[in-house]
């Protein structure tokens, strides 16, 4: 309700200002003592134009109000009881809109402030049996504000310059918490949970500032959420260290001990630890990354020559399956960041596409330089021949423990940890990662980051073309 009264308030305020402008405007556009003086002696310029017209004609009337055009630069035309035009002139239409009294004259205010000549008509009985009509047609300074014929009018110019004066303040002020809080939003969405709108909505007491203020506090409850979850998941892994620890140290006391038939007992068990031991210290990760770039050391890297290296790993791993990863890149590109972090980013994506394209088929890492309407970015492309993901999991791929069961259960290795990573460590970096299935079969991992530099081309042998 009270948006509505300011809306309302505002209605009448333009409506207000419309009319004090009109008022003014028309004052100073149409001196109201020059239309006076015409009207005032408009019976006397009629009553002799009709005793010149029945003396001499046309001729005659016209020579009677010559000097009256000259001195008072008007124009008159006489018409008799049937609408003939007597001093033998074309008549305008909006004359006969006048002689027939269909249009306002400017006697009248609204016919001071309307489109077309201001215009003025008087009538009288010329004593022969038959009535006159004179329509004297005032010179342009007397007419309307913006001249006359077929510009819009006085009035409309007023309307628009109030109410769009008056919209235009109000918009502002509507609009403004708006802004703000689609601003903040946008920072929310990116992962900045300090975003907050407050500002000068603090100080509103309309539903606006209510909303802002909602916004505000459940942004900071949920800030303070996502901390509480990061901190137990730090914590509860921190925890299972030092048991695990243990558990290693008893593994191996119970390995010495026992005779050949536990060992296969004790592998298992071996086996199970580490892959712990390696789930607690992805946990560590994303709860590292989570805290944002407190600690992190950051310098100028060479985009180029990382993922070089995580190829180069990566196709060791792929030997047992006849797989290659494919490296595609004309030109050094640098970023800014954290090596380590951008290094596992990286690699986890490349080691999922290995783990998930078909036997004999090759990964395909495309590095390119692009421009949007964000500015220069690194680009890589991370591509696999496998079965790809279900287009509704697409945007789910990069939540943690998140899983498709039939192509990327337990059994095919991962907990669905390392595409959070990424994401987290990508977006740390000012930069987007988004995943799509690929027509040709298989699923593309795109990774944006903001360019530092480039530079000379590289000059590199032909690429093989991939198997299928």
């Amino acid at each position: 309700m009270r948006l509505f009264l300011k809306i309302f308030l505002s209605y009448w305020v333009a409506q207000a200002l419309f009319l004090v402008i009109a008022i003014l405007l028309t004052l100073a556009a149409h001196p109201q003592r020059e239309i006076a003086n015409v009207q005032a002696r408009q019976e006397e310029y009629l009553s002799g134009a009709v005793q010149a017209y029945r003396a001499g004609g046309p001729n005659a009337a016209r020579a009677y109000l010559k000097p009256i055009h000259d001195s008072e630069h008007v124009r008159f035309y006489l018409f008799d009881e049937s609408g003939k035009e007597l001093l033998g002139r074309s008549t305008p239409h909006w004359i006969e809109r006048v002689r027939q009294g269909k249009a306002r004259t400017a006697d009248s205010f609204l016919g001071r402030i309307g489109t077309g000549p201001q215009l003025l008509r008087t009538t009288r009985d010329g004593g022969d049996g038959h009535n006159y009509v004179l329509v004297a047609e005032l010179p342009p300074e007397n007419s309307e504000f913006f001249g006359p014929n077929g510009i819009p009018g006085l009035g409309l110019f007023i309307s628009i310059l109030s109410s769009g004066l008056v919209c235009f303040l109000l918009a502002r002020y509507l609009t403004s918490p708006v802004e703000r809080l689609r601003a903040a939003t946008q920072r929310i969405a990116a992962g900045d949970l300090s975003a907050r709108v407050g500002g000068t909505s603090s100080r509103r007491s309309d539903e606006m500032a209510e909303l802002v203020r909602d916004f505000d506090a459940m942004a900071g409850r949920l800030e303070a959420l996502v901390k509480a979850q990061s901190r137990l998941l730090n914590d509860i892994s921190h925890e299972l260290r030092s048991p695990l620890a243990r558990l290693n140290v008893a593994l191996g006391l119970v390995r010495q001990r026992s005779g050949e038939e536990a060992q296969s007992s004790i592998d298992r068990i071996d086996l199970e630890a580490t892959r712990l031991n390696e789930l607690i210290g992805r946990l560590l990760t994303i709860a590292r990354l989570e805290g944002g770039h407190d600690g992190m050391k950051t310098a100028v890297i060479d985009l180029s020559e990382l993922i070089e290296e995580v190829a180069n790993d990566a196709n060791f791993e792929a030997q047992s399956r006849n797989s290659h990863v494919l490296v595609v890149n004309d030109e050094v590109l640098l970023v800014k960041g954290n090596v380590e972090v951008l290094h596992s980013a990286i690699e986890n994506v490349v080691r999922n596409a290995l783990r998930y394209t078909w036997e004999g088929t090759d990964v395909q890492v495309t590095l390119t330089a692009e421009r949007d309407a964000d500015g220069d970015h690194a680009v890589l492309r991370v591509g696999d021949f496998g079965p790809g993901v279900p287009e509704s999991s697409l945007d789910k791929l990069f939540l943690p423990f998140y899983r498709i069961d039939d192509a990327r259960g337990r059994e095919t290795g991962g907990v669905g940890l390392g595409l959070a990573i990424t994401e987290r460590a990508v977006r740390l970096h000012a930069g987007t990662v988004k995943a799509s299935n690929r027509p040709e079969g298989g699923l593309i991992v795109e990774i944006r980051l903001p360019l530092a530099g480039r530079r000379e081309t590289k000059i590199e042998a032909p690429i093989p073309t991939p198997t299928t």
